[in-house]
């Protein structure tokens, strides 16, 4: 396993990191995604840490609480062998204050998911979503206590604009109060938006992304063809409207192009996939997931191995769409990215 810079920061983190969603899942979303218990999640943790994966990344909406529950139970006498990533701002109940970000939220969660967790600090905790009604000094600087306590290592947004996140790093300078060094992003062959300004930001900023969805929400998994149903164990006949969309005949381009690499290669349609994202400009680590050891350790075959220049440039060209405007003029044969230095 290989491990980067988590932005610019002094965090090592592996390339690799798991998404706990499936932990202990209910309701129509996380029910569809998997229901994983205790043991079975220790048994995915142990297989991870063989590979030197060891940060694990959750969130306080994941099945209310149960992920960071059960996370949290699969974890018990190993803490100093892992990294804890938890997200909170969105919706916890139906009371005036059980979502957002306000001083009283946002210390009452970390609380919250401290004890779900079974630890007394989180490595990275990341705001789940923008809260406009909260102004960002508020914010910041009750993360800022947080870090000063020793409850929070390092902190992150995730689902935010890129003026969002400019904003809060503007405040953030002014007032000396940690800043953000991680973005939690879509990104994938078939959702390749992030490029467009959230990148060129984390880029001149120094925020790494941590990318959730790296199969484009389960429909580069390799099962799902042109012409073809959706198999009948799919999770996208439950899910399909909870994540972003994706035009058929371009998901369709990206499949086809991953099938071909995948037959030169002997690599699976999903590590071909994550390959790709691996060596993408900006990104620390890619988040993945699995409902079983099968699934895990084929996500797991994405790395020690890298895709030639010529697939690259393949899946690049089978993937791309033409970005809005603003943002066209500097992503299109002739237009005027000569004038920005390209991302490295």
């Amino acid at each position: 396993m290989d491990y980067r810079s988590l932005g610019r920061s002094g965090l090592k983190v592996p390339v690799l990191s798991f998404g706990a969603g499936t932990f202990g899942g209910s309701g129509p979303l996380f029910g569809a995604w998997g229901n994983t218990d205790v043991t079975e999640a220790r048994r995915l943790i142990d297989i991870c840490l063989e590979t030197g994966l060891t940060l694990f990344d959750t969130a306080d909406v994941y099945s209310n609480g149960a992920s960071e529950d059960v996370l949290g139970a699969a974890i018990k006498g190993r803490r100093g062998s892992v990294l804890l990533s938890t997200k909170t701002s969105l919706p916890m109940g139906d009371g005036p204050n059980d979502a957002g970000s306000s001083r009283l939220r946002l210390i009452r969660a970390v609380e919250d998911a401290l004890r779900r967790l079974g630890t007394d600090y989180i490595d990275l905790l990341q705001l789940h979503a923008f809260d406009a009604g909260t102004p960002v000094e508020e914010v910041l600087s009750t993360l800022d206590g947080l870090v000063q306590a020793g409850k929070l290592r390092y902190i992150g947004v995730s689902n935010f604009a890129g003026w969002e996140i400019m904003k809060s790093l503007a405040a953030a300078e002014r007032h000396g109060w940690t800043r953000y060094v991680a973005n939690q992003v879509y990104y994938s062959l078939v959702g390749r938006d992030y490029e467009w300004e959230l990148m060129p930001l984390g880029a001149d900023q120094g925020l790494g992304a941590m990318v959730w969805s790296p199969l484009g929400w389960g429909r580069l998994t390799g099962k799902i063809r042109r012409g073809s149903p959706l198999p009948a164990g799919s999770r996208l006949h439950e899910t399909a409207g909870f994540g972003p969309p994706v035009d058929e005949d371009h998901l369709f381009r990206v499949v086809d192009a991953l099938d071909g690499i995948a037959e030169e290669t002997g690599k699976t349609v999903p590590q071909i996939a994550l390959n790709w994202l691996l060596q993408r400009p900006t990104v620390s680590s890619v988040i993945i997931g699995a409902r079983n050891e099968q699934q895990l350790r084929d996500n797991l075959g994405a790395v020690g191995w890298s895709l030639s220049g010529a697939q690259v440039a393949r899946l690049d060209q089978a993937s791309v769409v033409t970005p809005p405007y603003p943002h066209f003029p500097y992503h299109r044969p002739g237009g005027f990215a000569r004038l920005n230095p390209p991302l490295v």
